[in-house]
């Protein structure tokens, strides 16, 4: 398939039909060549980012918009543009392989209009530019509700939130200590002349100073080390997990943090459980690569008795269902998918679950609540209200005003995250 017409299709599965990126992207990657994964990948995620400055520039270039079964080629206007204003293809092949994909989307009949538009917006770009940013989505790419949420509760630094969610994320590893200390690894890393540097805190972090292949890595396949971000990485330092306890690692999928509190430990159970049975097998497939062995369920969080019949657990690692606010960096479909309405259900959701998971836990035993989120209905509101209702939850290294510990996403370069850490007294 020609790869502007699958960007197409891609942007149009996810914006039209609330498809997630992560599901539609490498579903499209089976239709093109292999050498093309990169440059797909590239303009699905860099048109997401500036949805809304893409969307401007083609409704001031279009008398009517497409619509019905031609709304696919409206994405493939957003293609072009986005080469165009963002990518350093030249134009005028950017605009040939965009025309092309006409022919791939069987509608040949619009060949003339989208490479008309594509001139047009070549002709006026300097302008039409300036009308795209002259308002707030244009300008900072966010929509209106998730832009006044970070203005409302980070007045000093939603700017910086902007700017961070609308980057690349960087590629982070993990080190997997049973196999090498992270100086070792670097030294390896170095012979295979990978540029890379260590995160100042989180023990086993090395950012590589650009993205690569996995397969370059050394000793990948051997389970020497895994992807994962710095800030996900924090969870087995908030946990402590010590040898030969039960730990619950709860919402799992996809195992990083299973793995990593293997990674730290000898002859420790961990429960791995995850309602979705599908990313479980993610789970799966990094235990096996990393040789490692964890109890997998697949089981509703909110209901262990239906799942769990065992001791209760020294530690809880509560990975919770959230809006996902910290990582848009890394999945940009975020920022579209996701409405106002749904911070609500899901705090609800995560108050549900930490209930349930509190009555798991041993006396003296430590819980850890997590997100991947900023917004502070899930994270410090939730765990106020949980502290106020729960007379044997204590909470462990901050403050009960300001619980936990939120990290912004780009702080240390690393996702948006939170961590409240709580123990259970008699």
């Amino acid at each position: 398939m020609n790869v502007r017409a699958a960007a197409a299709n891609v942007l149009f599965q996810v914006v039209d039909k609330g498809h997630s990126l992560s599901h539609a992207l490498p579903a499209a990657q089976k239709t093109i060549r292999p050498r093309d994964h990169a440059l797909l990948q590239e303009i699905c995620y860099g048109a997401l980012r500036y949805l809304p400055r893409l969307e401007s520039i083609a409704n001031e270039l279009m008398e009517n918009p497409l619509k019905g079964k031609k709304r696919v080629f409206h994405h493939l206007i957003l293609v072009g543009i986005y080469q165009l204003s963002f990518m350093r293809i030249p134009s005028h092949a950017a605009v040939a392989e965009t025309v092309e994909g006409t022919e791939t989307l069987r509608g040949p009949s619009l060949r003339g209009l989208i490479n008309a538009v594509l001139r047009n917006y070549l002709r006026n770009q300097e302008e039409l530019d300036a009308i795209a940013v002259s308002h707030n989505a244009g300008k900072y790419g966010h929509p209106s509700w998730l832009l006044k949420l970070l203005q409302e509760h980070y007045p000093q630094q939603w700017e910086n939130i902007v700017e961070a969610n609308n980057s690349k994320a960087p590629m982070w590893l993990r080190v997997n200590r049973q196999h090498h200390t992270r100086d070792e690894y670097l030294a390896l890393m170095q012979e295979a002349e990978i540029g890379c540097s260590v995160h100042a805190y989180a023990a086993d972090a090395i950012k590589l100073d650009s993205p690569c292949d996995v397969t370059l890595l050394p000793g990948f396949d051997k389970g020497w080390v895994s992807v994962q971000d710095a800030a996900a990485q924090l969870s087995v330092d908030y946990l402590t997990p010590k040898d030969g306890e039960l730990i619950l690692d709860c919402c799992a999928a996809p195992g990083g943090k299973t793995a990593h509190i293997l990674e730290h430990t000898v002859d420790t159970e961990v429960v791995a459980i995850d309602s979705d049975a599908t990313r479980l097998n993610r789970v799966y497939d990094n235990l096996e690569r990393l040789q490692l062995r964890a109890d997998v369920i697949c089981g509703d969080a909110r209901y262990p008795q239906e799942w769990w019949q065992g001791e209760q657990f020294d530690r809880i690692l509560l990975d919770a269902p959230c809006s996902a606010t910290g990582v848009i960096r890394r999945h940009p479909d975020i920022k579209w998918l996701r409405r106002a309405n749904d911070i609500e259900a899901l705090a609800a959701l995560q108050s549900e679950i930490l209930d349930a998971m509190w009555q798991q836990l041993k006396v003296g035993g430590t819980l850890v609540y997590a997100t991947c989120s900023i917004t502070p209905q899930e994270n410090k509101d939730q765990v106020k209200a949980f502290l106020a209702r729960t007379a044997n939850a204590e909470l462990q290294g901050s403050d009960i005003e300001n619980p936990g510990r939120q990290i912004l996403p780009g702080e240390e370069d690393m996702d948006g995250f939170y961590y409240a850490v709580m123990t259970k007294r008699a």
